[in-house]
């Protein structure tokens, strides 16, 4: 069964291609070959500001920029993000796009008898897919992957996003060319099965 499938690309380096950008061409291409719709955001393409208050962020307008953004949202089952670990988070790139898009009214309803409010974007399913210059055992097991947490839980999940799926590459400064082929094969077939 076909899927509408959401590419987010978070790799905030505009000049030059990368990891990230290998493996979501791999699942969009796998995605495509099993008859699924795919669109693409690439963030670092993109031109908005940043939020700088609570009051911007309820009432103000979503950038001109980020609404088509918003569009491919609603329409998409299944959105994938690809970054890098920078710092220990997502970029803030990404980080502010997604705090753009999120906005109430949009992702999620304020209620009055309900703290969590109202998901927005239900019926949708993610991958997250974060390359990382530490080993992935280290991020998971020391470092707890509280960043990869915080994103499911405090954004994704909490406008209504589930399942949600991750892929964590570790080491990536150190790939030699076959392991980077195999995780190539790997978002390829992950594309294939729209996962």
């Amino acid at each position: 069964m076909s899927k509408r499938i959401l590419i987010i690309q978070g790799h905030p380096d505009a000049s030059a291609r990368h990891l990230n950008h290998a493996l979501a061409d791999a699942y969009s291409q796998g995605a495509l070959s099993a008859g699924h719709e795919i669109h693409m955001i690439t963030v670092s393409e993109l031109d908005f500001p940043m939020l700088r208050s609570q009051q911007d962020w309820e009432h103000g307008e979503v950038p001109p920029a980020l609404k088509p953004a918003q569009e491919d949202i609603l329409w998409a089952e299944h959105l994938v993000l690809f970054f890098p670990l920078w710092l220990g988070e997502m970029p803030a790139m990404l980080k502010a796009f997604l705090e753009q898009v999120a906005r109430p009214g949009f992702a999620f309803k304020y209620a009055d008898n309900n703290p969590f409010g109202i998901k927005g974007l239900t019926g949708r399913s993610a991958r997250i897919v974060v390359t990382m210059g530490m080993p992935s055992l280290v991020y998971k097991w020391f470092f707890r992957a509280h960043s990869l947490k915080a994103l499911k839980r405090n954004i994704l999940g909490f406008i209504g996003i589930a399942p949600i799926r991750q892929t964590v590459i570790g080491m990536v400064g150190n790939l030699q060319p076959a392991d980077a082929e195999k995780l190539v094969r790997q978002l390829r077939k992950l594309g294939e099965g729209g996962l």
